[in-house]
Formats: structure tokens, sequence, C-alpha cells
């Protein structure tokens, strides 16, 4: 500690001026759109991979004859539940690491694991080598949340810190766009889960004849000879090219300069912040100043361990309102949306290779109200977009689930299929759920209040614990939901997570403070008053 802060001591205004004077940039020039393209190709894989998966899951419920992998129900939920597992925990290794060793260098590890990880999912002989890799996908899930996002904003200058992060989730919706199309194309092209019948002991089809799994799956003693269940491994395996640009892509880019620095490395800290700023146009003296008061600052600052937080009454109920936000993030159901779109629309009577173009629908809607969101935060007070953003899923969870109790389970046979219903009911089902997707995404507040809410002293340990909590919810909806879906039906589902968000609504309404017109500072001062 004495030796660090010696070090400190040393680095006042005047010898750094003379240090930036001294040392060269450390490589080419890199501009900030360029660092942005590059880096936030793991958020891209962050959304490629959760969205994936929504087209994929049908093709694996096909015999292993047929080249599917012969899923079942509770199975298909861990698909989507462990790649969440592995993202809580590569979150908070993630973070660790990134501090440790730094930004990029976490960065081109993390490249590595998203490419060892969409390879290991593609060449799965089966079910449980599918799920140890979507575990380690998972981990680079969490950890790409945990580190791109830092180091864009630790390597943006001031005025463009805020357009460059949100850069950032742009990116996470549209690599779920971008698999929704990829999943589209492929089920276009291969049409929608098929085999061909070798032997159908009730006669209804003939040997060698290709069906839709759909009509297939319940015949007692069928046996198959083949079928289009590969197409699941194509959409897995283009997940490894953003993987490989990545790794090559951030070699290239400097480290954060921020990073040097809070490790006291100034020289290098120098020649990388010379790397990403104008000549003439940036102060790099004065920036490389900033970033060695803040560490002496942080230096001095206290930080609490769990016990401590938990046992201080104020600092306890902001762990548990930050918690109680990553809940309620994951209790919209969103994520039913986003993993098993395919799966609500073919309840709703599209064909399974419909339902899969679909998609794309709604990760053009999320992406668009992903905009919209920024413009809300913006515009208003974070509790009144959370008000908003809950009032409206709740309204719109209602109705889905009114549209399946009326006008498509009364019409639901008893192996699945949908005869007799309203021509308008799936059409209305994809609006309602595009409605939905749109309400969530364009009132994600959530976020912005996890990076508010929490004082210094708490905030690495208190974050960790909410966004912890986060993916732990979302895994348990994520495994849940299929398992809802064939046991309830659609409109029991759908009301019981618009139950959830009334929940939420009264979360906002009465517990949830409010936090756009103060300081950070203000805040700490403020929620230690009201709360101890």
């Amino acid at each position: 500690m004495s030796e660090n802060t010696a070090s400190v001591g040393t680095y006042t205004p005047t010898k750094i001026k003379e240090l930036v004077a001294e040392i060269p940039a450390s490589g080419k020039k890199r501009s900030l759109g360029a660092i942005a393209a590059v880096a936030t190709l793991g958020s891209l894989l962050f959304g490629y991979d959760t969205g994936v998966i929504a087209g994929a899951l049908p093709y694996m419920y096909l015999p292993s004859e047929a080249g599917g992998l012969a899923l079942k129900t509770w199975e298909e939920g861990l698909v989507g539940a462990l790649l969440c597992i592995g993202a809580a925990v590569g979150a908070s290794v993630g973070g660790r690491l990134s501090d440790k060793y730094g930004r990029r260098h976490n960065i081109i590890m993390l490249a590595i694991v998203f490419f060892i990880g969409a390879i290991g999912c593609t060449l799965s002989l089966n079910v449980w080598m599918l799920f140890a890799f979507r575990l380690v996908l998972g981990f680079a899930v969490g950890g790409a949340s945990a580190t791109v996002p830092v180091f864009l904003s630790e390597t943006a200058p001031k005025r463009i810190r805020g357009i460059l992060v949100a850069v950032d989730q742009f990116m996470i919706v549209g690599g779920q766009l971008l698999a929704y199309s990829m999943n589209a194309v492929l089920a276009q092209y291969h049409g929608g889960p098929e085999a061909i019948v070798s032997n159908d002991p009730s006669g209804t089809y003939a040997s060698g004849s290709t069906q839709v799994w759909d009509v297939l799956q319940n015949i007692v003693g069928l046996t198959v000879s083949g079928g289009n269940g590969m197409t699941w491994r194509y959409m897995l395996v283009l997940a490894s090219i953003p993987a490989i640009a990545l790794f090559f892509g951030i070699r290239a880019m400097p480290e954060s300069a921020r990073w040097y620095a809070s490790h006291m490395r100034i020289p290098e800290a120098i020649g990388a912040l010379k790397r990403v700023r104008e000549d003439g146009k940036d102060d790099v003296a004065h920036e490389i100043d900033e970033m060695v008061e803040v560490h002496r600052a942080e230096a001095k600052q206290e930080r609490w361990n769990f016990s401590q937080i938990w046992s201080t009454k104020w600092t306890r109920r902001l762990l548990l309102i930050g918690m109680g936000l990553g809940i309620a993030d994951q209790l919209t159901g969103i994520n039913t949306a986003m993993y098993y779109m395919p799966k609500v629309l073919h309840a709703a009577g599209f064909s399974m290779t419909d339902s899969i173009s679909l998609n794309v629908v709604s990760g053009a809607v999320s992406l668009i109200g992903s905009g919209v969101g920024f413009w809300l935060i913006a515009k208003f007070a974070r509790r009144h977009v959370g008000i908003y953003q809950s009032a409206m899923i709740v309204f719109f969870l209602t109705s889905l689930a009114a549209v399946f109790f009326f006008f498509i389970q009364p019409h639901q046979q008893a192996d699945g299929a949908i005869v007799g219903a309203p021509s308008f009911a799936p059409m209305l089902v994809l609006i309602l759920v595009c409605l939905f997707v749109f309400a969530k995404q364009s009132g994600t507040v959530n976020w912005v209040l996890f990076s508010e809410i929490f004082p210094m002293k708490i905030r690495g340990t208190a974050l960790g614990i909410a966004v912890g909590t986060l993916w732990i919810v979302n895994a348990i909806v994520a495994w849940v939901f299929p398992m809802m879906m064939k046991g309830f039906g659609g409109a029991l589902t759908y009301i019981i997570f618009a139950a959830f968000n009334v929940c939420t609504l009264f979360f906002y309404l009465k517990i949830v403070p409010e936090t756009k017109y103060h300081s950070l500072e203000e805040l700490e001062l403020k929620f230690q008053k009201d709360y101890s």
C-alpha cells in the first residue's frame, strides 16, 4: 500500500505533462468507431448466443436418426437455463479477471471461449455435451456483459461516453436480431423440422416419405431413417465467425488507458491514450491527471464486504432493492420471447417454419424498442419509465392470455394441433408478443438504477449480487417456461407472468427510489437518511 501511495504522489500535473511530451503513441492510431465496432462484437455474440437457440430448439427435438438430439421438454428448458447459470459465473469472474489482467486481455480470452463454446455446441453428440458447452458459452456471455461496457466507457472521452456505451446495448439486441434472421434463412431453406419415415406402425405414412415432425412425434413405435435435424448445428456454428473476428480485431486495439492508470502504469497509459485521441483536440495530460486523481481518491475509499452491507440497515435496504430489480427484470417474461418465440407462435397455430421466420419481427421490434428506451430514460424520471413498462406489460400479457383462452385453446387437439381456430388468432398472438417485447425493451430502466442506487463503498459487491440474482432468475424462467407451456397452456402461463408484473408495478410505485435528479453523492446521503 505504501509503495503504491508513493508512486501516486510522484505523478504531479507537471510531471504528467513532461511525460506526455516525451512518450509517443504505443502503436497505430485507432478511431473510437473502430474500437467500438470491434469490442462490441462481444456484445453481438452475447445477443446471438442467447437468441439463436430459439430457432435451433425445434430441430433438436428430432430423433438422432434424423439429426436431432431427441430433446425432451425439461431438457429444452435447461438448454436456455444453463447458459444463464454460466453467465452468472462469467459476470462475476470476468469482472475480476479484467480488473487484474486488463480489459483488452479479457476480451481476447473471451473470444477464445466464445469460439470453443460455439464449436462445442455445434459438434455435440448428445444433450449432455450440449449442456456442458452451453455453460461454456454462458461464461463468455457473462464475461462480455461485465467487460465490454467497462472497456468502452474507459476508452471514450467524456463528450461521447454515453453514446459509445449505448452502442453496446444496441449490439446485444442486434445480435439477437441477427440470430433470428439466420434462423429464418436456414428454416426457409431446409424447411421446418422433418423426418423420413422408416416404419409407421399406424399405417398412416408410407415408408420413405418425408413428413413434418409435428405429425410424427406422437406415433407409437415410429422409426425414422433421416431428416433435416442437422439444421440446428448450422445455426449454432455461425457464432464462431464473429468470435474469430473479435479475437483478431481486439488484438489490434489498445488496452484501456484507465486500466493502466489504475495500476499506476502511467507511461503505458499515456501511450495507449495517444492511440485513441486526436492531436490538438484532446488534452491527454489533463485526462491522465484526472485518472491519477481518481485512483488516488479510490485508494482512500473504504470498501465494504457482504457482512457489512447486510448488517447495516440502509445498505441492506439498497441491496434488497437491487436484488428486487434483478428479479423484476426477469419476471417480466421477456426471455420467454427471446428464447422461445417460435414455440409460442407454433402453439398459436403457425407452422414451425413460419414461427422461426416470424421471430425476425420480434427481433426488429426489440431493436426499435431499445432505441425508444434511450429517449424515455433521458426524458423522464426513472420510476416513471419503470411504471410505464410494468403497466404496459401487464396489459399485453393479460391480452395474450385472453387470446389463448378464448380463441386457441378451445380448438386445441390432444396431440397439440389447432383445428378450427379463428384465422386471425395466430396473427393476434404475434402482434401482442411484439407489443410486449416493445414495452419491455423501451422501458428497461433497471440497468441504469443498478449503476445509481449503490454508493461507492458497496457498489462492486452489491452490483455483483444484484446482477447475479438477475441471471439466476433468468435461468429459472428459461428452465420452467417450456414445461409451463406444455402443462398449463398459453393462457394460464401468461396470466401467471402478468400477475408477477402486477407485483412489479407496485414495487416501482411503493419501493423503488427516484435517482435521476440527484448526484451519486447526494443519493448516498439521502439513502442513508431515509433508510436508516
